[in-house]
């Protein structure tokens, strides 16, 4: 691929777009979920301001976690233009220049910060500690925590508990079981995303001594646990009916179907940069979910 250093166009790719799915959807949940019981229980208390912050600072932060994860694996020599069997990154490309891309970061998560604290003004001060960690653990996941085995936690906490859960509380400052749980099966769904990544890169990081957990419980294991992941997460999905809202529960096992045959098609690759293909399956899917998941709680 031809790109020129430092364009517009390399910046878009260092960006990586198509992973934007994952930051959207758990805001897209909490959004939803707080939509509706504004209606039900305190209806005028849903802010739309609000609601486009979260969207944002989730949006601004999976970018700048994109680049520092393209740095810091170009950094530690983890990517590979010759080995890498993922899709091409831009440091290792030198699509962008390094010292650029320090920049960038820092410019970035400025911008989220910036992007963020508004929320204080509708969640509270305890805002600025949940922000606080959102930019520490942005850092520590790609520079020590993803080599030790700890990003799939990583995920559940900050795709899934974090967003789900204070997307909904700074509309009605409450937390309920229903959103813990749609906080924590969103987690699962998008933790998948990691699982494919992992397990295309298995023999890579093994080399690299990046101690995934794929890596830990090897492929055999690690492909019925995408399997297993997803069909939890529908299945915590049933706390909905119990609150009749059946269609939030009865629509996400579309999901599931995509969801299984991705699994089948993994089983059947089973190695090299074929998996890239279910990779792309697999956001899709999370999208497909998080989507289903949030019109099922609308329509009930």
């Amino acid at each position: 691929m031809e790109v020129k250093k430092d364009s517009l166009k390399a910046w878009l790719l260092a960006a990586r777009p198509k992973t934007l799915t994952g930051a959207a959807v758990p805001v897209m949940i909490g959004l939803a979920l707080a939509w509706a019981d504004a209606r039900l229980y305190a209806e005028g208390t849903f802010s739309w301001v609000a609601a486009v912050l979260c969207l944002l600072f989730a949006f601004i932060m999976q970018i700048d976690a994109n680049f520092i994860n393209d740095f810091v694996d170009y950094a530690r020599g983890t990517d590979d233009r010759e080995t890498r069997l993922g899709p091409e990154r831009a440091c290792t490309q030198g699509w962008v220049s390094i010292d650029r891309m320090k920049h960038v970061i820092a410019a970035t998560t400025c911008l989220a910060c910036l992007t963020g604290l508004p929320l204080v003004w509708y969640g509270g001060l305890e805002m600025l500690l949940i922000g606080l960690l959102c930019v520490v653990f942005c850092f520590l996941y790609t520079t020590h925590l993803s080599y030790l085995g700890l990003g799939d936690v990583l995920v559940l906490v900050f795709f899934g508990l974090v967003p789900v859960s204070i997307t909904y509380y700074v509309q009605l400052h409450t937390i309920t079981a229903e959103v813990i749980l749609a906080s924590l099966a969103c987690g699962l769904v998008i933790d998948t995303l990691l699982l494919v990544n992992n397990f295309r890169d298995r023999d890579t990081d093994r080399v690299a001594g990046k101690q995934t957990l794929v890596v830990h419980i090897g492929p055999q294991a690690a492909l019925w646990l995408y399997l297993g992941v997803g069909v939890a997460a529908c299945l915590m999905g049933f706390i909905f009916g119990l609150n009749g809202r059946w269609w939030a529960f009865g629509l996400p096992l579309v999901y599931l179907a995509l969801h299984t045959l991705t699994f089948l098609r993994m089983k059947r690759i089973w190695q090299g940069r074929e998996l890239n293909s279910c990779l792309g399956a697999t956001a899709r899917n999370i999208f497909v979910y998080g989507l289903l998941v949030a019109t099922g709680i609308l329509l009930s």
